[in-house]
């Protein structure tokens, strides 16, 4: 298991590699779009039985991983 982020791990034998919330097999990518869904905060975090601090941090990881996204145009994604 390997910390990635705060709150944030990967392991081969969790979730196919999928990052998650430390010590659980919560997917990040859940947490996330359930707040996307409009889920509240403290709905998310109950119902996965996470903290408030681990969906913060799912969406904080989120936020950097769209950030550091390079797309490359053209080809199959040309218009």
């Amino acid at each position: 298991m390997k910390e990635i982020f705060p709150h944030i791990t990967v392991d081969c034998s969790t979730q196919f590699g999928k990052p998650v919330i430390a010590g659980t097999r919560v997917p990040v990518h859940v947490l996330v779009g359930h707040i996307a869904a409009g889920d509240s905060l403290e709905r998310v975090a109950a119902e996965y039985g996470v903290t408030q601090d681990d969906v913060r941090a799912a969406l904080k990881y989120a936020s950097k991983i769209i950030a550091d996204e390079t797309l490359i145009y053209g080809g199959a994604f040309s218009d």
